[in-house]
């Protein structure tokens, strides 16, 4: 009974963070998840949310709880890079919570934006995109970042594989290339089409799993230094 009265809370707070989160810019939802009960909370919104394809379950590799006063410095400089990152062209912006129940950012690409059909070198329009968005990166070099290509389900699992992973490594070859630093580039994956946003049994929807995503989150260093402020 003890168990599950632990997990019907633990639902509980799940539905309450979500519930108040729309209300709150990203700080405010830092210094609300970055608790110790927020974290181990946080941790289990991560996990929930990379099942339904909305994150891939990104997160530094940390131990312990994140206190408040770290979580709102770490939003708050994930509220600078979703507005900037809002402002590239053909970029969707979205606010998750990532394994360490901190706020982190997911930049979702459509793949008819960046490449023509069934290829993976980057349209001329894609490139400025892609440039510009790089920048952010470099403005916040402590961010990790993860990239995922993914497919639609028309093909072989094969073919989709290989065209997921090749246009995952291409924007993150060209996002090194225009100034991000390759150690920020902790995963790059070809996710085929194992994580659909949304109905592969029509084209709208096939056009919407047709995406490359990209994930900005505090790596551990962004953590200690966000630490060490918030003891000053």
């Amino acid at each position: 009974m003890k168990k599950l009265n632990v997990f019907v809370a633990v639902l509980l707070s799940v539905s309450l963070i979500f519930t108040s989160c729309d209300a709150l810019n990203q700080t405010a939802k830092g210094a609300l998840i970055g608790t110790g009960a927020g974290a181990a909370v946080g941790a289990g919104i991560g996990g929930l949310i990379g099942k339904d394809g909305k994150s891939a379950g990104i997160g530094a590799a940390v131990g312990g709880a994140v206190g408040a006063t770290v979580g709102a410095i770490i939003g708050k400089k994930m509220d600078k890079a979703a507005a900037e990152a809002a402002r590239v062209e053909g970029a969707q912006v979205e606010n998750i919570v990532d394994l360490n129940g901190l706020q982190a950012v997911k930049v979702t690409f459509d793949s008819g934006i960046l490449f023509d059909f069934n290829k993976s070198t980057l349209k001329a329009d894609a490139k400025n995109s892609l440039t510009k968005f790089a920048k952010v990166l470099v403005e916040n070099p402590t961010m990790d970042i993860a990239v995922f290509g993914h497919t639609d389900n028309k093909g072989s699992l094969a073919a989709n594989q290989k065209v997921s992973l090749d246009r995952a490594n291409t924007v993150a070859n060209y996002l090194v290339a225009e100034g991000a630093a390759r150690a920020q580039m902790k995963v790059v994956e070809g996710k085929d089409y194992s994580m659909p946003v949304a109905s592969n049994e029509t084209d709208e929807g096939r056009a919407q799993n047709r995406r490359v995503e990209v994930y900005m989150y505090a790596s551990e260093q962004m953590i200690n230094d966000a630490q060490q402020e918030a003891g000053k």
